[in-house]
């Protein structure tokens, strides 16, 4: 479905020099025209200048900050806006943190993308937007969304280089990033990321820190011995998992066999050599490599046994499976893709209705899960 260009609900008008927006907006520049967002209950082609609001000239105005990067009036626009609203940036971003903790995502995303076209080289808008983005994407990716979790992410990621480039640095920047390369099993960067935290906060006193920057700097130093220590930094198991994720499974597993030979403890590695078996389907192997993993410290992750339990479904020993399963929903019991596969492993046993509740307690989770909504949708049709 094509998306809609916000662009497309924005008229642009010449104010009179008269005008009168508010007590504290600016002098009217009347060569420059002002754009103005169109009301939702107007019909097409009834668009009347002289009926116009404040609210829709501020909204015009945000509109154009967010989509239209190009516009050759954009230091007027913003110049406007902070005449007319001095504390808009505040707002917005209340605004937006809101809208995202609500899982408003489509709303929360406009907001973003005008407090940064309002005022781009704001620090924390940056890191911001960049947390925004990857939130996002694990929310399509814990609905299956892959595609969709991979672009964000990939923006996610542009936004935490920017917001680390930052000057002066910002501290919580590198600690932000450091998770979402760690969750890309992108370790040598994470560690790099903990690294700059660590050194930035280096010089402050547990009074500056407080509470929670002191659990910080612990959690970051924790990170980065347990990298180090595990050797997980080797260049040869980042080239193994970015060949795994893009689709290369066996020259991935080729690099991270050579890594296991030197590293035989290290349980990510053998969930690495599982996950890269189990995309091409060698069941049976995958099953060892995880179990191999969990002996060696992966039994405290819950991806490790939702991975084992996969494998388990495929070969029909839905006892493990279910045991694997449970196991995983133990350590993380809000995790709608755990929660889905207990309702695939029911469906797969004839368990109509234990599969029903599963759905459609991944739907209470998530009520824009499609992938559960349309598992509901054939048990609903009897299919």
């Amino acid at each position: 479905m094509k998306t809609k260009n916000p662009l497309e609900s924005i008229y642009f008008i010449t104010l009179p020099e008269d005008y009168k927006f508010s007590d504290k907006a600016m002098k009217i520049d009347t060569t420059i025209e002002i754009p103005v967002q169109e009301k939702t209950n107007d019909a097409p082609g009834s668009f009347n200048p002289k009926e116009i609001t404040e609210e829709q000239i501020l909204a015009g105005l945000l509109t154009v900050l967010a989509y239209d990067k190009k516009n050759p009036h954009l230091d007027y626009y913003r110049a406007f806006v902070k005449a007319a609203k001095p504390n808009i940036k505040t707002e917005l971003c209340e605004a937006a943190i809101l809208k995202t903790k609500n899982e408003d995502y489509e709303l929360a995303e406009e907001i973003f993308l005008a407090l940064l076209g309002y005022d781009p080289e704001d620090p924390a808008v940056i890191l911001n937007m960049a947390l925004f983005l990857d939130q996002r994407a694990e929310s399509y990716r814990r609905q299956g969304l892959y595609d969709d979790a991979d672009a964000y992410d990939n923006d996610a990621n542009n936004y935490y280089e920017q917001a680390m480039n930052t000057d002066p640095e910002i501290p919580e920047a590198f600690f932000n990033a450091g998770f979402f390369y760690l969750k890309q099993h992108r370790y040598r960067d994470a560690k790099d990321a903990f690294d700059n935290y660590l050194a930035l906060t280096c010089d402050l006193t547990d009074e500056e820190l407080g509470e929670n920057g002191l659990y910080k700097k612990e959690r970051a130093q924790e990170i980065v011995n347990n990298i180090v220590s595990q050797n997980m930094d080797d260049e040869r198991f980042k080239a193994a998992y970015d060949l795994i994720a893009s689709g290369q499974e066996e020259k991935g597993l080729e690099q991270i066999r050579l890594f296991i030979q030197n590293n035989q403890k290290v349980w990510n590695a053998w969930f690495m050599l599982g996950w890269g078996l189990r995309k091409l389907g060698r069941y049976e192997d995958a099953k060892k490599a995880f179990l191999e993993a969990i002996e060696c410290g992966g039994d405290s992750n819950a991806d490790t046994f939702n991975e084992l339990s996969l494998c388990y479904m495929e070969s029909k020993e839905f006892d493990k499976a279910e045991d694997a399963l449970k196991k995983a929903f133990a350590l993380e019991p809000e995790s709608i893709k755990i929660i889905s596969n207990l309702g695939y492993l029911c469906l797969a046993q004839g368990k109509k209705q234990e599969a029903r509740n599963y759905f459609t307690a991944v739907l209470e989770y998530d009520p824009n899960d499609k992938i559960a909504a349309s598992e509901l949708l054939k048990l609903e049709q009897g299919e």
